[in-house]
């Protein structure tokens, strides 16, 4: 079965990107037809739709049950993206559990019922996932009808209510304990002693080796989706890049792909080359950055301070050259806000910084306690990594060949010839030895933008569509995939918008990968993957 087969009514909605409505029921036949094509899912969401015309299956006129709710699932096929609708009743809004056949959908179909009450029937995690204690059990905020009241009138009485742990729907978070003489536990947050995000850890140990380790996040949950709700489009661009700081350039690209899908703008083409050089100078400060994190969790500390000098010198001309060290509200919809004038300072600085990391890759290589820490440490197998969906650089280094620069490639990279990294290890080792690649090849592809960059305009105007419209992006951030999905109401302001990290299917690999190793190496392990959780909690 191919999935882009008219027989699931697909067709092709932007570059390498199809769409599809199908019936609830035929949901698990699709997912399972995606898997054994060699597929994965990457996204899935809800969204009421209850204010909105009824649609057809086909998505092509009327016909369908409409006036309910909607679950939206984007998978990674050969042919592409595959973003494939199912409606939902009313009454009881629900569809198959689809995390029998991609695990990496369980915490996504749980967020789904904490913001819809849209349930996965079968399910065997139905635990809550958002819903700490910060609104009601019958509440669900990204409904149409949900009331900012509610929340506003929680925090007014908070300092009366109970403890959360006696309150219906609150904040008891039913952990999974391992039983037996000898292991004990090790909570750990949400609260750190570093200047992170929070997160809670529990660690279930013998000694110092992991049995098992559970996480619970939602605590940088901030109502980011609802945020996007009657915004103008412009505005949302700025909400988009903020949802995981460090990926401002791939969230915002993404974001405006979806307006320019919906709106039928064509971007010029100096605008796109100028995107994709914006994307990958925020990949290499984001790796420059975390080898030297890497470095520092072995007590390497020269290695840290060496590769934070090299991303100061980055986030320094960037700032002089396009007005911001990370590029915030340089791309928005239509094109871009900045230009290069100058490409020599740009031109002279990778070629001054590929030498200098080739040195100090020269000294992680050589330094033995280096090699001793992170070789066969929080190793993901290949068969496992597949299994659970792991993804983008993490994904590369236990042998998932996926990059959408390279087998789907956007303008420009359909002219560049992208190299994809990969490794077959899987542990903390190949992972940097992934970044190092990552980075000389962000370096010749700066280069390749810079010296080949047409001239032309820098933006487009963004018609506003006369009837509700939709559109995804796809970009290929340094984490991974990044997928925006966006719904244009009639009225020309933003209806629904998800923005998907590709945190979602990583973190569960983390609490694989820590397994068999002792408790001081799990910053180690944390930090090579280097997860967002303000891109999962939204």
């Amino acid at each position: 079965m191919k999935i882009a087969d008219q027989n699931w009514n697909l067709g092709p909605l932007g570059r390498h990107i199809w769409r599809g409505r199908i019936g609830a029921a035929e949901l698990s036949a699709f997912a399972r037809s995606v898997k054994d094509e060699g597929g994965q899912l990457i996204a899935l969401w809800g969204s009421d739709d209850r204010h909105l015309a009824p649609l057809s299956l086909e998505g092509r006129g009327a016909g369908g049950e409409g006036g309910g709710f909607s679950i939206h699932a984007a998978f990674i096929t050969a042919a592409g993206l595959a973003w494939v609708s199912a409606e939902l009743s009313v009454e009881t809004p629900a569809y198959p559990d689809l995390a029998v056949i991609f695990p990496q959908a369980c915490r996504m179909q749980r967020a789904a019922y904490d913001l819809l009450g849209i349930r996965a029937e079968g399910a065997v995690d139905d635990r809550k996932w958002l819903r700490h204690g910060a609104w009601s059990a019958e509440s669900f905020p990204l409904r149409k009808d949900f009331s900012s009241e509610v929340v506003r009138e929680l925090e007014a009485c908070r300092s009366q209510l109970p403890p959360l742990t006696s309150i219906p729907g609150g904040d008891a978070y039913p952990f999974i304990r391992v039983e037996g003489d000898g292991p004990h536990e090790i909570p750990v947050g949400p609260i750190h002693a570093g200047v992170i995000e929070p997160g809670h850890f529990r660690f279930s140990i013998i000694g110092d080796r992991v049995l098992k380790l559970e996480q619970r996040l939602g605590y940088t949950h901030k109502g980011t989706e609802k945020r996007f709700e009657g915004m103008d489009l412009t505005t949302g661009a700025k909400l988009a890049g903020r949802v995981s700081g460090d990926s401002h350039s791939a969230y915002a690209w993404a974001y405006c792909m979806a307006v320019e899908t919906a709106t039928g703008c064509e971007v010029p083409e100096r605008a796109l080359w100028l995107r994709a050089l914006f994307l990958e100078i925020e990949r290499i400060a984001n790796h420059l950055g975390d080898l030297g994190y890497l470095g520092n969790d072995v007590a390497l500390s020269f290695g840290f301070m060496q590769f934070w000098r090299l991303k100061e010198d980055l986030l320094r001309l960037t700032q002089r050259l396009f007005g911001h060290r990370y590029l915030f509200d340089r791309i928005v919809p239509g094109g871009v806000a900045a230009d290069l004038t100058d490409g020599s300072e740009l031109l002279a600085l990778a070629d001054r910084l590929e030498p200098e990391v080739q040195e100090l890759k020269a000294i992680y290589d050589e330094h033995a306690t280096l090699q001793d820490r992170m070789a066969n440490t929080g190793i993901v197998a290949p068969s496992l990594a597949a299994r659970l969906g792991l993804t983008g650089m993490a994904g590369r280094a236990s042998a998932q060949a996926w990059d959408a620069r390279v087998q789907f490639p956007q303008p420009p990279y359909d002219r560049l010839e992208v190299n994809m990294s990969t490794h077959r290890r899987g542990d903390v080792l190949a992972r940097a030895e992934v970044r190092f690649a990552e980075v000389y090849e962000s370096l010749r592809l700066i280069r390749e933008l810079v010296r080949g960059m047409p001239a032309g305009d820098l933006c487009a105007e963004v018609r506003l569509p006369e009837t509700v419209a939709e559109g995804i992006g796809w970009v290929e951030g340094w984490r991974g995939e990044i997928v925006v999905a966006v719904r244009i109401g009639a009225d020309g302001r933003l209806d629904r918008v998800h923005p998907h990290d590709p945190s979602w299917q990583n973190w569960p690999l983390l609490e694989v990968g820590i397994l068999g190793n002792i408790v001081p190496d799990f910053p180690l392990i944390n930090k090579s993957f280097n997860l967002s959780y303000s891109g999962q909690d939204l």
